[in-house]
């Protein structure tokens, strides 16, 4: 698919991997839909690249639909779908006092990560099967964000590595699912990635980080990302795969 003047949607737009896809597509010629929680960075980031900011929250299927819809009214149905929202957690199944872990976090974490995106894909997925297709019968594309904690989750990733490894296993169904309306479907487990909740750790913590990945040996950083993204969507063989961009890492057990 040439993204030159097709409308897209970007979930969790307004930070991190999400503001650097939006960029990045903006920046192809996309219409780009910022899509996040936190509506003034959604508004910042749609502010400096020409698109159109709007207040979603994933988990919630009235603000999705609302969200999908009114970027469809800005910019036109989307072929283009970005499934970056998601959320972090780290804790031990047994807690130090011999407690479990409360079930309300891992709850939370599947919600948003896994279910959440599987929502805004069956929203997208239902309004561009009915689009006219474009060349070889293409109507759309959608990207999930995994993470390398899918394959090799660390101590306490429990939740966020489930909810990673769901969306993983759901690559595949979902492609051969939705071939029959020509919508594409892939998935970017990323690994250690330089963003704003990866910069809030201290320096030499960063550091060490960056010396665990063999080559090159530093943070991803959300442009590479973003890079990738746009070629799955360009690529229009890439259908139904999962691709890991981490330097060769692969994660210690904590």
């Amino acid at each position: 698919m040439n993204i030159q003047g097709h409308a897209a949607l970007v979930t969790g737009g307004g930070s991190g991997l999400g503001e650097a896809t939006a960029r990045e597509l903006a920046r192809l010629g996309a219409k780009v839909a910022v899509l996040d929680v936190n509506l003034d960075n959604a508004k910042r980031v749609a502010a400096d690249i020409g698109g159109a900011a709007f207040a979603c929250d994933i988990t919630n299927t009235g603000s999705l639909q609302a969200a999908i819809d009114a970027a469809a009214a800005a910019h036109g149905p989307a072929r283009i779908l970005m499934n970056i929202a998601g959320i972090g957690s780290a804790r031990r199944v047994v807690a130090k006092d011999g407690s479990p872990a409360p079930l309300e976090d891992f709850a939370k974490v599947i919600n948003v990560n896994l279910i959440g995106t599987y929502n805004a894909s069956r929203l997208f997925a239902a309004a561009c099967a009915k689009l006219d297709p474009l060349e070889d019968g293409e109507r759309g594309v959608m990207v999930f964000t995994a993470s390398v904690a899918a394959f090799d989750g660390q101590v306490g990733q429990q939740a966020y590595s489930a909810s990673k490894g769901g969306l993983v296993g759901m690559t595949l169904p979902m492609a051969r699912d939705l071939a029959q309306h020509g919508i594409r479907v892939c998935t970017i487990a990323p690994g250690l990635f330089s963003t704003p909740l990866m910069k809030q750790l201290p320096e030499p913590v960063q550091a060490s980080l960056a010396a665990s990945i063999p080559f090159p040996p530093r943070l991803g950083k959300p442009e590479e990302f973003a890079a990738l993204a746009a070629h799955i969507v360009t690529n229009t063989h890439l259908n139904g795969e999962v691709i890991r961009l981490d330097g060769a890492l692969r994660m210690a057990p904590r």
